[in-house]
């Protein structure tokens, strides 16, 4: 298990680096793929030995090679939280179907949230290559689930979509896309995901009006994408534990 831990956070090291580009041409409408990495300050390109995911940065001490112009410290820290996110995935899920959709979700969320963040936008092309690689997934490996898939997508995106007509601006369609699109990967675990991210993004809430105020703080713009991610990693990690706790406690 160790040594597919370590794989997997092998792979998310280079997963992380693509998802940095990911993040940042994909709301431009840029390609992914051409041109190659290159600095944006002299646009010169990115050398393949100075584009080892987190190494290199290192090496570098964040700044590019040619014109020495900084190079954020986020692109590293991408790196490594999505190698950290799949070796956890591997270390906490049993069985192909579930680490495969846990694998795919990671991908998923990591530019999600970087993109929510930098934009206040979802894609809605993220969300639907979601949520077709979550029905192939379940399709090949757990057909007897996708219903239970099904039902958990319509399920969350509707919780998600009752709320937004209820508040409008409040919540945007792309969490809505985005709160579907869990269900497909975490089926019933999506509810422990929708808990999270509600009593997260209520605290940051808080926070906010503690600072600012009242009245300045319920206009203060939060993306809910982030804590939609965030719930997602914990139903990932630790859904299962958490609805068979409620089950024998409550049930």
């Amino acid at each position: 298990m160790l040594a597919l831990a370590l794989c997997a956070a092998a792979g998310g090291l280079l997963a992380g680096s693509f998802l940095n580009v990911v993040a940042w041409r994909m709301p431009r409408g840029e390609s992914l793929l051409l041109p190659g990495s290159h600095c944006p300050g002299c646009e010169h390109p990115v050398r393949p030995y100075d584009n080892v995911p987190v190494l290199s940065w290192v090496v570098l001490r964040g700044r590019c090679r040619d014109c020495r112009a900084p190079i954020s410290a986020r692109y590293p820290l991408v790196e490594a939280l999505t190698a950290a996110l799949a070796a956890g995935v591997v270390l906490t899920n049993d069985g192909l179907h579930d680490v495969l959709l846990g694998l795919v979700l990671v991908v998923l969320l990591v530019p999600i949230t970087l993109i929510d963040l930098d934009h206040r936008i979802i894609p809605n092309r993220l969300t639907a290559i979601g949520a077709v690689a979550a029905l192939a997934i379940g399709a090949a490996t757990d057909l007897g689930g996708v219903p239970q898939q099904l039902i958990a997508g319509a399920a969350a995106g509707g919780f998600l979509l009752l709320a937004a007509l209820a508040r409008p601006g409040g919540m945007g369609m792309g969490d809505v896309k985005l709160a579907g699109m869990l269900g497909l990967f975490l089926g019933r675990d999506v509810a422990v995901a929708l808990l999270v991210a509600l009593l997260a993004g209520t605290v940051v809430g808080i926070a906010i009006m503690a600072r600012k105020g009242a009245q300045e703080g319920r206009r203060t713009a939060i993306p809910f994408g982030p804590f939609l991610a965030l719930g997602g990693v914990v139903a990932l990690m630790a859904g299962p534990a958490i609805v068979d706790w409620y089950l024998s406690t409550f049930a």
